[in-house]
């Protein structure tokens, strides 16, 4: 005679009592969702967007400039085959993320350039001169 098994879900066993709950009433944040953080520096002669995201190198990133929009993306995949005579294993990956930005009227639009070092991305954002920050003078008073 087979054991009866009550209350048995198959489901639940594989991913936990809550793995359909986080899926539909979630926001996403469950479900592993990673959006590098992002330090936006404003200097005297310009702007500057730092972005840290592990993994990623200089050619996964695309960084574009619609207008005053400048947005920064990257996509990456990954495959990894295993074979031997019993079984085959095929484990892939797909990581991707897109932050925009606003760009103050007060930035060199044609002037702008980014580099990639030790893992951080760095945008450079150069101001117009008008709008660079004068030194303090002392003014006379006739």
């Amino acid at each position: 005679m087979l054991p009866v098994l009550k209350n048995y879900n198959l489901v639940d066993h594989f991913f936990g009592n809550d793995f359909l709950d986080n899926i539909f009433n979630s926001n996403f944040s469950a479900v592993n969702v990673n959006v590098p953080a992002v330090n936006i520096v404003e200097a005297k002669e310009n702007f500057r967007i730092e972005i840290a995201a592990p993994g990623l190198e200089k050619g996964d990133y695309k960084i574009e400039l619609h207008n005053d929009l400048l947005t920064i993306s990257s996509e990456k995949k990954s495959e990894h085959e295993e074979k031997n005579e019993k079984y085959m294993r095929k484990e892939f990956s797909y990581a991707s993320f897109k932050r925009s930005f606003i760009i103050p009227d007060s930035a060199n639009v044609d002037s702008i350039n980014a580099s990639y070092k030790n893992g951080i991305l760095n945008v450079t954002i150069p101001k117009k001169e008008e709008a660079k920050e004068k030194s303090s003078r002392q003014i006379n008073i006739n």
